[in-house]
């Protein structure tokens, strides 16, 4: 082969080995290790164990909901490393899908359009409890405990506008904040708070919630990971081969002449 040829098959392969990998995704699906509503109407009661969890806004008939569920995303951490390599991949989105379910029971409101709000709690120190609508307990996390659980640094992930139906499925698409990214690059404990958010005067619907008899009807946590590509070393291989283009070019000139006089 030509001198010249070599050297251009060289470049090309040389510049082909050093470019990064495709950029791959994977997603992983989980379901809660934990889930509750508290009711400012009954604020010292615990319904952890129920087969439901509501969220309805301020100043409704039966009061005001949120839901707390929690995730441990060990799991997802275990494998995104095995797709990706241990720390070479980011999370990119996540989203909440829940089944609306109707609220036959009287401790509830009943469902209503309007916005329900989803944010990353930095406390994971709550625990579900086992009341029910009908037994409702005394320990577990309750409406008197729920202040001290949130805080300044906790962040808004996304936002869904329910319909007020009492079926089907409904998805909140979750950004990948700070909190909630370092949460799955670490493998640890998820907490999200449901609510309605300020303004809203009307929303109130009922989830199903982990306890629920039907499987897949539970709540569940979809996350979506893509591998981060390895920093380009196409430049150093560049700056080598131009050595290496020098050098046969030396090498294909003519010796000089030495002329005696």
């Amino acid at each position: 082969m030509h001198p010249v040829a070599r050297f251009a098959v060289l470049l090309a392969c040389a510049v082909a080995t050093c470019r990064g990998p495709s950029i791959a995704a994977a997603t992983v699906t989980l379901g809660p290790t934990a889930d509750a509503a508290a009711s400012s109407a009954n604020p010292a009661n615990n319904y952890g164990g129920a087969g439901s969890f509501a969220v309805s806004a301020a100043g409704l008939p039966k009061g005001e909901f949120q839901a707390l569920l929690q995730f441990d995303l060990s799991s997802a951490k275990a494998n995104f490393d095995a797709t990706f390599g241990a720390g070479q991949w980011t999370l990119t989105s996540a989203s909440l899908q829940l089944t609306a379910a109707n609220p036959n029971n009287p401790l509830f409101n009943g469902s209503a359009a309007g916005h329900i709000e989803a944010s990353w709690l930095l406390n994971d120190g709550w625990t579900e409890g086992t009341g029910t609508p009908n037994s409702p307990g005394a320990a577990g996390v309750a409406w008197n405990s729920l202040a001290s659980l949130i805080s300044p640094s906790d962040q808004v992930l996304g936002s869904l506008n329910f319909s007020g139906a009492t079926s089907g499925a409904a998805m909140i698409p979750l950004a990948a904040t700070s909190g909630l990214a370092a949460d799955a690059a670490t493998g640890s404990l998820l907490s999200l708070r449901l609510y309605a958010p300020a303004g809203e005067a009307a929303v109130s619907g009922l989830f199903n919630s982990r306890s629920f008899g039907t499987v897949a009807s539970r709540p569940e946590l979809t996350l979506n990971a893509a591998a981060v590509p390895e920093p380009a070393t196409a430049g150093l291989a560049v700056i080598g081969l131009c050595g290496l283009l020098r050098r046969f070019g030396r090498a294909r000139q003519s010796p000089r002449e030495v002329h005696h006089d």
